[in-house]
């Protein structure tokens, strides 16, 4: 049974990751992709991502569709909280003030936190309205693409 439900985390893992990355999300998986991302000069919009169901039902699907809009981030990353331990620490160092969450969405300016969509307000919410107050904070703090 042990071998059966890992090789089901696998699959879900695998799953979630591909989804995000289909997305336009560039995959964060070590301590230096990070730093070598979070040192971009411009926007950057960090997706926190996870296993759990929001995350699925709620979070991705809101990175998908949140960047189609007038005004978006420069850069768009990934970190997989409970996957990829060290990578995500890192980025969770750039939310000055903010708990770990997961899933969750960091809004950036050259390395420096602008703000957060944390999973309180994610969880329990539509994916349109995480839609919605991503793309209210992409008018605040982005160009026009």
């Amino acid at each position: 049974m042990s071998m059966d439900f890992n090789l089901f985390m696998n699959d879900v893992v695998r799953q979630a990751r591909e989804e995000a990355v289909a997305s336009g999300y560039n995959e964060l998986k070590t301590v230096e992709d990070v730093e070598q991302a979070l040192s971009q000069k411009g926007t950057t919009l960090v997706l926190v991502n996870s296993v759990c169901g929001c995350a699925g039902g709620i979070a991705r699907p809101a990175a998908a569709h949140a960047i189609h809009h007038d005004k978006r981030p420069d850069q768009l990353v990934t970190v997989f909280a409970g996957q990829d331990k060290e990578a995500t620490a890192k980025a969770r160092s750039y939310f000055v003030g903010y708990p770990p969450s997961s899933p969750s969405f960091a809004l950036l300016k050259d390395g420096e936190l602008l703000t957060m969509v944390e999973r309180h307000e994610i969880e329990g919410h539509d994916p349109m309205s995480v839609v919605n107050k991503l793309q209210e904070y992409f008018d605040q703090y982005c160009e026009e693409i």
